[in-house]
């Protein structure tokens, strides 16, 4: 696999990528529609012997066009270019999504980025796209503009699952994938396992003291965790091995009267001090929801019984 190359968009591609084939768009999740879209993209590159280029984003647009109604993100700039070199992208180019980006008339962007920056032959985008000032930019203007330029545009439909979730795959249905519960969908959709990274910080040792000790994870407030309850998932340590886990995501009913919901990480086979790590949860299949229980004896039957199709799951 050749190494993607970052670009930002204070540059424009080095001079030897003459001519590209692109696309552009938040990709959130690099998700099954995204990987579809993107195989176009390589093909033509490929058959043109030219380099691929992906144009996205250094944020979500809306944490600045409407913050208030700014999604949750399925993964993280760092995250997403990793998977898009995975793919096999040849270059991403980032661009600060920032007011004055916000208030760039459509029809200067396409120039200024496909034109000037990228040297874009070709672009793909979905056929939903929207861009430019007041996202007043869609495929329609894309293409008349892109022709002028002596760039051919090709709006591409939004790919369906099938069997067994059918319907369309969008990161916003991933998320609310996640928010109910569907973890088994949201993975589908995905075509991985959901991860979240964040860093170790001191609990409050309850886990200990009954013989369960759990890692408590603390995640940025802007990512998308799946919903409370209980999960199979991977901790992968430092070093990049994996360990099981029990992950408790939820507000810890039994013991506390919390509003705020936690990430408790019980890592099976496992007694190392994990306190300030940069830990990643890969989460394999949502065992229950959380519950209420009479008291600790319970809590504890229950947990023998959760950790038992845990380690059935993941082995």
């Amino acid at each position: 696999m050749s190494h993607i190359q970052i670009i930002n968009d204070s540059h424009s591609l080095p001079s030897r990528a003459e001519r590209t084939v692109s696309s552009i768009g938040v990709f959130d999740g690099v998700h099954r529609g995204h990987q579809r879209l993107l195989d176009l993209v390589k093909d033509e590159a490929k058959s043109q012997s030219i380099p691929s280029v992906v144009v996205t984003f250094d944020k979500h647009p809306t944490q600045i066009t409407s913050p208030k109604n700014a999604p949750k993100i399925l993964t993280p700039l760092n995250r997403k270019i990793q998977l898009l070199e995975e793919l096999g992208i040849d270059y991403v180019y980032v661009l600060a999504f920032n007011e004055h980006r916000a208030s760039t008339p459509a029809a200067q962007f396409i120039r200024e980025i496909f034109f000037e920056a990228i040297r874009a032959e070709s672009i793909y985008v979905g056929e939903d796209f929207q861009f430019g000032h007041k996202r007043l930019g869609n495929v329609d203007l894309l293409e008349s503009e892109g022709k002028s330029l002596g760039i051919a545009v090709n709006g591409v439909g939004l790919f369906t699952s099938g069997y067994p979730s059918k319907g369309i795959i969008s990161s916003t249905v991933i998320r609310k994938h996640l928010q109910d519960g569907e973890l088994a969908l949201a993975n589908e959709k995905l075509g991985r396992r959901y991860e979240i990274a964040g860093r170790v910080v001191s609990g409050d040792k309850r886990g200990r003291t009954i013989g369960f000790p759990t890692a408590n994870i603390s995640v940025d407030t802007e990512i998308a965790v799946p919903a409370d309850g209980v999960y199979a998932a991977w901790y992968l340590l430092k070093d990049g091995t994996r360990k099981l886990a029990a992950v408790n995501i939820g507000k810890r009913p039994t013991f506390s009267d919390s509003h705020m919901s936690v990430i408790e990480a019980h890592i099976l086979d496992f007694d190392d001090d994990l306190y300030g790590d940069n830990a990643v949860l890969v989460f394999e299949k949502r065992i229950r929801p959380e519950k209420k229980f009479a008291g600790l004896k319970e809590f504890q039957q229950q947990l023998e019984i959760d950790l038992a199709e845990i380690r059935e799951t993941l082995t």
